[in-house]
């Protein structure tokens, strides 16, 4: 085995990058999936050095790389650049900085994994090696949340009404992270080639990972997986052996789902929310060490009594009907179930639509009482902002101004709950089909790699690596998931991962073994001569190994390539210690306010786009009561963000209690007209209206208040 692998890491020398980067991406799902800023923006940085590293020491003929990988680099190269530029016309700055540089961070990743060609075992290790290490992590997670079972506080905090949340902070999010795993744990676990301990342990944990994201409830986990399922049978080959596959760990699922479902329910009952934990943590258990078992023993059975043909063909369709007859009695089931789904589709749809939001939705059990939300408002001013900017979009990560100032619910989100919307309203037409053909491009390498007969290993870890990413764009889809590096990281190093697996011309060829992982022919034994080492080109599309035609052409490949790399490392770095120095000056200024003001300086320096510092700074100051500092703080928020709400009510309020009367309303007016729904605003500029001054510490006590129950 450890003779195998090393033949693997020699034929395929890009895996080692590649698994330092999975490293990478399993660090970010342990704490909050990677959404922080001073998470991921260290960890573009890795990134990059680990594309330098692959140039450098692996090195690259660009000539070799399949023409579908080259438009879907060059077309995702070019909506991050799209991204980038909408700097010029976007209302934040700060905020198209933050998100074009995490769309740099998505095509680093993509790049890493598209780049080099893999064969089926060094592409089954590094799936493989993702996906146990989430199934390790949902072990962890369930332990974690048993052991906390005893202490209400403690397990409100990690399941806040009855929602696990932990380790992401956000339900849907953490669903979301189990189940972009379990479609590749799924899908290998039914490939033959693999190890029979193996594919029990990716069995075993697809059921814990399904257990463990239901826990967070998410109905959106739920609408997805249908469509998944659809899509898997539809789409991919090998269909019987994902059926029988299947069946064993649905069943699991199905056993202890109740006790899973039991617990955030019984999470409000603490004298009997222990008792649930304990008993759903049991079933999840020993629910996923059954199937786990059941997968290896018939992968050792498959293994040493191989079917005739006839045999073969005589299972295959008896699965096939066995499949037919478990479709017809799930459709009738949930006819039954849900009852006449005309009437279960207007219902949803009503709730969808009603402006009550969350209160639409019927009592009983969160994921099937309606589709009550404010994603419909949500969508609705998305899209309006696409049809008033259609060309190049508003700015990314622009929405929550435009949502503020034209919103009928209450939320304030940062973002428009769907991938599409994002890309739609943000970058307009033109960042969309940037986005549409190089995602197209890439899927359409990447079902190249699925359908090649030369390496069926490799074929089937491309289904799994298409199938996690499928997940991801299907439950974003109604989600904010391209905002956490920890799910969106992952989803495209699995499309990358899956190009890398498209035949190419001089790479090796897989040929089974019986008993083993398939090995490659390695280089040196089909004549072809390894890529020389040496200097590499630090851009993402130059080459160590292209012939170019000339020195000069070279030279300036060289420079050029420099030149961005310089700039990429330049924009993740200054904003990262930008956000540092904020987080440190909020930290320390009820003791060191001298030093907390100059750090904030430093974090204004460093990031020029950024008013946060500033809006902190106005904040420190109306803390000890300096109304000079705090207008001035204020003021130089607003010249880099001109229409922050929160700034322009503070003005006013410290206007009102200076006796600046009319310069206070004129703020407040304005205020109100940023966000007209919020009614402290509104009730701020009555007071001042009648005459009264503002208490500014009673209204910063207000505007806490509200921020905490908001969270």
């Amino acid at each position: 085995m450890v003779g195998r692998l090393t033949e693997s890491l020699r034929e395929a020398p890009a895996t080692l990058p590649a698994l330092a980067a999975m490293a990478l991406l399993v660090v970010w799902a342990t704490d909050q999936a990677g959404y922080p800023l001073t998470h991921w923006a260290p960890g573009g940085l890795i990134a990059l050095a680990l594309l330098g590293i692959a140039l450098g020491v692996v090195g690259l003929r660009l000539a070799d790389v399949p023409a579908p990988v080259k438009l879907a680099l060059g077309c995702l190269a070019a909506y991050t650049a799209l991204s980038f530029c909408s700097i010029l016309w976007a209302q934040v700055p700060s905020d198209v900085w933050e998100g074009a540089n995490r769309t740099l961070l998505y095509l680093l990743v993509f790049a890493l994994f598209a780049l080099w060609p893999q064969h089926g075992r060094s592409a089954a290790l590094l799936l493989g090696v993702w996906t146990l290490a989430n199934v390790g992590l949902a072990v962890f997670v369930a332990l974690h949340v048993n052991a906390a079972a005893h202490s209400p506080a403690r397990l409100e905090e990690l399941l806040p009404g009855g929602r696990l949340i932990y380790p992401s902070g956000y339900a849907n999010a953490n669903a979301a992270q189990w189940l972009i795993a379990f479609w590749p744990a799924l899908l290998l676990a039914r490939e033959a080639r693999l190890h029979w301990s193996v594919r029990g342990l990716l069995a075993g944990g697809a059921v814990l990972l399904a257990e463990v994201a239901l826990l967070s409830t998410s109905r959106g986990a739920l609408y997805a997986t249908p469509v998944m399922l659809a899509l898997v049978f539809a789409l991919l080959p090998g269909r019987v052996r994902t059926f029988a596959l299947l069946v064993p760990v649905a069943a699991g699922i199905a056993v202890a789902a109740p006790s899973v479902l039991r617990a955030g329910e019984r999470i409000e009952h603490p004298q009997s929310a222990a008792a649930a934990v304990h008993a759903a943590t049991t079933a999840t258990f020993l629910a996923a060490l059954a199937v786990g078992l059941i997968v290896a023993v018939g992968a050792v059975l498959e293994h040493r009594r191989a079917l005739s043909e006839i045999s073969a063909v005589r299972v295959r369709r008896g699965v096939g009907a066995a499949a037919i007859v478990t479709l017809v009695a799930v459709l009738a089931g949930g006819w039954i179930a849900a009852g006449n789904p005309i009437a279960r589709a207007r219902h949803a749809w009503d709730t969808f639509k009603s402006g009550s939001g969350y209160a639409a939705n019927s009592s009983g059990n969160r994921l099937t009482s309606g589709l009550g939300s404010n994603r419909y408002d949500f969508y609705r001013v998305a899209l309006d902002e696409f049809l008033a900017h259609p060309l190049v979009g508003i700015g990314a990560d622009n929405f929550q101004q435009q949502y503020l100032m034209h919103r009928r619910s209450e939320e304030t989100p940062h973002y428009p709950h769907s991938v599409e919307l994002r890309t739609l309203s943000q970058t307009g037409v033109v960042g969309a089909l940037l986005a549409l053909i190089g995602l197209g491009a890439a899927l359409a390498a990447g079902w190249r790699g699925l359908r090649s007969r030369s390496d069926p290993l490799g074929g089937a870890v491309a289904a799994a690596a298409l199938a996690g990413f499928a997940y991801w764009v299907v439950h974003g889809s109604f989600d904010w998931f391209w905002e956490f590096a920890g799910l969106g990281a992952p989803a495209f190093a699995m499309l990358g991962l899956a190009c890398a697996l498209t035949p190419r011309r001089g790479a090796p060829q897989a040929h089974d073994l019986a008993g083993g992982l398939a090995p490659s022919t390695s280089l040196a034994a089909s004549g072809t001569p390894a890529p020389s080492s040496g200097a590499a080109l630090a851009a993402l599309v130059s080459t160590r190994g292209a012939r170019l035609r000339s020195p000069c052409c070279k030279r300036v490949g060289v420079l050029a390539g420099a030149i961005v790399g310089l700039g990429a490392v330049a924009s993740l770095t200054a904003p990262w210690l930008s956000r540092l120095q904020v987080q440190s000056a909020a930290r320390i200024w009820p003791t060191a306010p001298g030093i907390a003001y100059s750090r904030l300086n430093d974090a204004a320096r460093l990031n020029p786009l950024d008013d946060e510092p500033y809006l902190v700074a106005g904040g420190i100051a109306l803390r000890f009561g300096d109304l000079q500092r705090a207008d001035r703080a204020f003021a130089l928020a607003l010249r880099r963000t001109p229409r922050e709400a929160y700034a322009t009510l503070e003005l006013g309020a410290i206007a009102s209690a200076r006796g600046r009367r009319s310069s206070a309303q004129a703020w407040l007016e304005r205020a109100v007209r940023l966000n007209p729904r919020d009614p402290l605003t509104r009730q701020v500029l009555a007071r001042v209206r009648r005459g009264e001054r503002v208490d500014i510490n009673e209204l910063n006590r207000a505007i806490l208040s509200k921020a905490q129950r908001v969270a």
